[in-house]
């Protein structure tokens, strides 16, 4: 019996990565796909601060079906704790996959890549990372 107790909370942290895992993968190739999409049709269009603010409600929307999806096939607890940390830890890969493979891929350092983020569309990015990392929660609270 004692050996049961102590593996369930470790299946249970497994569970929680694993679907902050999938939900981060899921986001992030949805982006993967629309930044391309975002750069050459509309970009020379709208410009880019239009272009990421156009593709902001269209990513929120993949966040909001992403982490609905992800909540109910890892049968995620309503409670707080466990759906705070998958947040956390899909906005800390989502962000490290911006920080490493994007500036990598445009040459550029962070301090760089902040220097140059448009002040409207970038605060709205930022906005957007958090609800990415809250929405795990507030769909708990809606259970």
């Amino acid at each position: 019996m004692e050996h049961q107790s102590n593996s369930r909370p470790q299946a249970h942290g497994f569970a929680v990565v694993l679907a902050a895992v999938v939900y981060f993968l899921m986001v992030f190739g949805t982006g993967f796909v629309l930044g391309p999409m975002r750069i050459l049709l509309l970009v020379p269009r709208v410009g880019e601060r239009w272009a990421e603010l156009a593709e902001m409600p269209v990513m929120l929307t993949a966040c909001y079906l992403s982490a609905r999806w992800v909540c109910r096939r890892f049968a995620m607890p309503a409670r707080a704790s466990p759906r705070i940390l998958m947040g956390l830890l899909a906005m800390v890969l989502l962000l490290a996959a911006e920080f490493g493979l994007v500036l990598s891929l445009r040459g550029m350092s962070v301090a760089e890549y902040l220097a140059t983020r448009d002040p409207v569309s970038g605060a709205a990015y930022y906005l957007a990372v958090a609800a990415f990392g809250a929405l795990p929660w507030w769909l708990g609270r809606r259970a």
